[in-house]
This record gives C-alpha cells, sequence and structure tokens, in this order.
C-alpha cells in the first residue's frame, strides 16, 4: 500500500511539473498519513483554499487517510478568464506547442484554449501566439546563472545539458541516446515499468527514506525488487518526445517531499572518481 501510494502521488508530481496534456480531474493526489490541506497545497504550489475549493471540503480537519483529492489549475484559469494577463509570444526555431506550454508552466490544452488552436494544430517559426504574461519561462542553466546546476558532480548520465524542472521539483539531464542510466546510491527498485509521456521509469528507495527517480528511459535494466548497488544500470536514455532529445528526468525525494537532486546523496559522496 504505502508503494502504490508513493507512485500515485510521483505521478501527480509528474504532470503537474511538466504541464502536460491533462486535464485536471487527471491530476490527483491520494492523502497520505498525517498530510493535511496545508502540506498537500504547499507542495504542490496552490492555495490551501483553492484545493478545498476544487474537492468540496468544508472542514480540512477532517480530511481521510487515503482520499483521493483533484489538485486544481489555478494557473489556466487565471490565465483564460483575464486577457491581459496574456502577451504575445514570437515562435522560434525548433519551438512546439508542448514545449512552450512547459515553458510557461500551463497544459497544453490551456495554451491550445488560450490561441483557439485545435488539438492538431502545428505552428511554425515566426507565427505570434499569446501565453501568459505573468509566468515568466521556465529559467535554464543558460539564462539563469544564479540557479546553474553543478555538472561537475556525479549524475545518472554523462551531462550535456542540465536544468531545473518548472518548480525546481527536479532535473533533467541530456545525454547520449542509450547511453547508460547509472544509479547513484545503493538501495531496493521499487517501481520499473512505462509511464505515460516519460518512457520507461525506475524508483529506487534508499535507506534514510529517500526515493530516486530516474525516467525517460527507453528500456530498463532493473525489476521491481532487484537490490543494486551505486553504479548498476538501472536501463538506457531514451529521446523525449516532447523536445526530441535524449533526456533523463531525475527526481529525489525525503519522506515523499521533493529535495534538490543536486544535494541529493551519492555513494562516496558527490564528487566524481
Amino acid at each position: 500500500m504505502k508503494y502504490l501510494r508513493v507512485t500515485f502521488l510521483l505521478i501527480a508530481v509528474v504532470a503537474v511539473t511538466f504541464s502536460v496534456n491533462l486535464s485536471a480531474e487527471e491530476l490527483f493526489h491520494i492523502v497520505g498519513k498525517g498530510e493535511t490541506i496545508y502540506s498537500i497545497s504547499r507542495f504542490y504550489r496552490v492555495s490551501p483554499e483553492e484545493l478545498m475549493k476544487t474537492n468540496g471540503i468544508t472542514d480540512p480537519s477532517k480530511l481521510q487517510v487515503g482520499k483521493r483529492i483533484v489538485i486544481p489549475t489555478v494557473i489556466t484559469t487565471a490565465a483564460i478568464a483575464n486577457p491581459q494577463s496574456l502577451t504575445d509570444y514570437r515562435v522560434a526555431k525548433g519551438d512546439t506547442l508542448f514545449s512552450i506550454s512547459r515553458n510557461y508552466d500551463i497544459s497544453l490544452k490551456t495554451l491550445q484554449e488560450i490561441n483557439k488552436f485545435s488539438s492538431d494544430h502545428v505552428i511554425k517559426a515566426g507565427d505570434i501566439i499569446k501565453v501568459p504574461a505573468k509566468n515568466e519561462p521556465v529559467k535554464t542553466v543558460q539564462n539563469a546563472p544564479e540557479k546553474a546546476i553543478d555538472a561537475s558532480i556525479r549524475w545518472p548520465v554523462n551531462p550535456k545539458e542540465i536544468s531545473y524542472m518548472t518548480g525546481q521539483l527536479g532535473v533533467i539531464v541530456q545525454g547520449e541516446q542509450l547511453e547508460p542510466v547509472k544509479s547513484l546510491t545503493q538501495g531496493k527498485v521499487i517501481s520499473a515499468g512505462p509511464w505515460r509521456k516519460f518512457g520507461k521509469v525506475a524508483i529506487v528507495e534508499v535507506s534514510g527514506g529517500y526515493l530516486y527517480m530516474y525516467g525517460g528511459c527507453e528500456s530498463l535494466s532493473v525489476k521491481v525488487g532487484d537490490k543494486i548497488g551505486p553504479g548498476t544500470e538501472l536501463g538506457k536514455l531514451g529521446i523525449n518526445s516532447g523536445s526530441e532529445k535524449p533526456q533523463l528526468f531525475f527526481m529525489v525525494f525525503k519522506s515523499n517531499t521533493p529535495i534538490d537532486p543536486a544535494k541529493a546523496p551519492r555513494a562516496g559522496g558527490n564528487v566524481k572518481t
């Protein structure tokens, strides 16, 4: 039951982080022991009031363990309701609606609705489209050196590019297609298989209450129950359908709370050997 709840939680986190094309009803959280409306709202970066309103909760003190609650898409509603919060964006070479929606922290469906695009609409370089004015694009290492990630420490793949995900819940590490994805620690594989839009994913439970999530694999070399060590190959890096680049989605949780993967424990320390 513990692992099932963790899997539901990570699926919801990944969906929120990347603003994939899911409706609000498809983003949900299973309430765990000790969790409150406040802690859940802070985790998903929504207000407690909006979370309660979306789920018809009038008394937050009576939140029950195991209850399924919907995570509201607050940014989506605000952007459509207030046209003045929108601004023009000139499509650059290589842009897709998916990549633009991810950069502005909204869903693909919302971006299509804002611009009155059909689900099969294709943009081209030079097009002018509407995007939220108050949401700054996701900052990468190149345009936000103050938030740059140390690529000299050990990562699951050799980083060609590396940046934080939206909300800094994890990192995206670009490597080489079919490059081995290696575990940074010893531990036990508690989940291994395909997840929608993220290829194949392996989750490793590590002592101390840690969970290490390695997503974006084309194939996996481990199965649930395997005990692994540092450097064990978990799988081969695949191509992300959104960016069309070989990218690893790497997240680390401690007691079900995301932490900075750059600071997460690595066997033998964080320095490359």
